[in-house]
């Protein structure tokens, strides 16, 4: 709806642009509304206090308005560290609308950045975009807020190993976990199809691993075969200095994944002597699970030590993955070194060697102050002290671990792998397989039934995946990931007992404008 009113700073006339009525995603804990609206124009000015700059220069990007001191003439949005609002934890705020004043207060900085967010969805979908206000005012209602995440982990993943995703579309897809108040992107940097992310003291590992001569295309019983052409791609350093910065600036944590023992083939085909065969590989150009592993070898495991002393220089996350999925153990049965470690540790099979493998990582990240994360597999040969489990194949892995005190990711592949299909409908894009509809995720809850009080509150949170064999294109993996994830926003923020299906479905047709707006290629929801 778009009306007229007389500004008071100036003799011309301008437009007064009206939002829906707070079609806020993820839903807030508690909303009150107020009587009246508040105005932001040409005279609305920002005021920040110490400690809140960056998140008052970013939200003087959105509004296109000065931080500075008030106009006595216009609206005052303030931006506010409270240490008496504590109690909401350090991602939670208040926002106190009155006709004159936006008051955004939180006793951390990340929670004044949720706070402007907050306030963002409650602005005309145009301000998701990048044209600004320009000449329109932009009204608010008045209301009061108060919330705060109902998770610590609240994650989107990426996988650009398959698929390569150049840096700028890794930056929109900040801003799009943003938005919906994600704080982490688990970044899956490295895999049997493609090495991702510059090491310098190891060089081949991006000149060779990171290109392979011909894709896959469509299901492997498919006729299409390979496309015969080069495919790569990788970040440098520099590259990720910058992602890992830009997502900071938005309060998101970067996990990078660096494979191990298996989706190794990448690497191998630059070093194949730290592999269990020193046989020349290429770079795999299929896809599920590669046969060739590293080697249990002290080089091989001083390889990887120096590739992760790389990674830490790179990214400050406490939070370091190494995968541990999907290791084939055949080579190992069939390799002289790695059953002479099983015999002189005295271990019983293959996995518990990759137990003790994936516990070498573990030591080798808690003496730099970083903490292990890996897929449910790494707990197979009893519990990894201090690491952090992420339960992809259903909800067991977590169950056991949180059972044996390792805090938990709920990312089961049921409900949180968004490269499965969202319809049953003929015109959806080619995917891996699956089914996980909107409402699925949205129903979905992280906390498994089977755990104690105690026990589930080892549950850290969840994330959406998106794997990316069957999303070839920027276009496709948005297509996949929304509207999905921001059913999953509100299962990871909102109150457990606040939502509600219907009243989500309602205000994502406004949030969909949004996305829009930002240049999203979101799932309609009438496809």
């Amino acid at each position: 709806m778009i009306t007229r009113r007389a500004v008071l700073a100036a003799p011309a006339m301008t437009f007064l642009q009206q939002p829906a009525e707070a079609a806020i995603i993820p839903l807030p804990s508690r909303v009150v509304r107020r009587t009246g609206q508040f105005i932001i124009g040409n005279q609305t000015r920002i005021t920040e206090a110490p400690g809140a700059q960056i998140e008052a220069k970013w939200l003087s990007s959105i509004l296109d308005c000065p931080v500075e001191k008030p106009s006595p003439r216009g609206s005052t949005v303030s931006l506010t560290l409270d240490a008496s609002l504590s109690s909401l934890g350090p991602e939670g705020y208040t926002l106190d609308i009155s006709p004159t004043h936006a008051a955004l207060k939180a006793p951390k900085s990340a929670g004044l950045y949720y706070a402007a967010q907050t306030l963002r969805q409650l602005l005309p979908p145009s301000a998701c975009g990048k044209t600004g206000r320009g000449a329109v005012d932009w009204s608010v209602p008045c209301l009061q807020i108060e919330d705060s995440p109902r998770f610590p982990w609240r994650g989107g993943h990426i996988d650009t190993c398959r698929h390569f995703l150049p840096k700028d579309e890794v930056l929109k897809y900040i801003d799009a976990l943003a938005l919906h108040k994600f704080n982490t992107l688990h970044f899956h940097l490295t895999d049997d199809q493609g090495w991702r992310i510059e090491i310098k003291k190891y060089p081949k590992l991006t000149t060779v691993g990171s290109r392979r001569r011909e894709t896959r295309v469509g299901h492997e019983d498919m006729p299409q075969g390979f496309d015969g052409k080069p495919y790569g791609g990788f970040y440098s350093q520099a590259d990720i200095r910058e992602i890992v910065a830009y997502a900071a600036a938005r309060h998101i944590n970067v996990v990078p994944e660096i494979e191990m023992p298996g989706h190794a083939q990448a690497a191998l085909s630059a070093y194949p002597e730290f592999g269990n065969t020193g046989e020349k590989l290429e770079v795999w150009t299929q896809w599920g699970v590669s046969n060739n592993t590293f080697n249990v070898s002290d080089k091989a495991i001083a390889f990887l030590q120096d590739v992760l002393s790389e990674v830490l220089e790179l990214f400050p996350s406490k939070y370091i993955h190494v995968g541990g999925d999907e290791v084939p153990p055949d080579q190992w049965k069939a390799n002289p070194e790695a059953q002479a470690r099983i015999k002189a540790l005295g271990l019983k099979n293959e996995s518990a060697l990759h137990s003790w493998f994936i516990g070498r990582m573990n030591e080798f990240l808690r003496s730099r102050g970083r903490i292990l994360v890996g897929w449910d597999e790494i707990i197979e040969g009893g519990h990894l002290p201090g690491a952090v489990v992420m339960s992809w194949r259903g909800e067991k892995g977590g169950i056991e671990a949180a059972r044996y005190g390792n805090q938990v990711v709920m990312t089961p592949d049921n409900y949180t792998y968004f490269n499965y299909y969202q319809s049953k409908g003929p015109k959806e894009p080619l995917a891996i397989g699956g089914f996980i509809p909107l409402d699925m995720v949205y129903n979905y809850d992280p906390v498994p039934a089977a755990l104690n009080a105690d026990q589930a509150r080892l549950v850290l949170g969840t994330q959406g995946q998106l794997w990316s064999e069957y999303i070839p294109t920027p276009q496709i993996l948005e297509y996949m990931a929304f509207p999905r994830m921001c059913a999953l926003a509100e299962v990871a923020w909102t109150p457990k007992g606040q939502k509600n299906y219907a009243s989500f479905q309602q205000r994502l047709r406004t949030h969909l404008e949004r996305l829009k707006a930002m240049g999203i290629n979101y799932r309609p929801l009438e496809a």
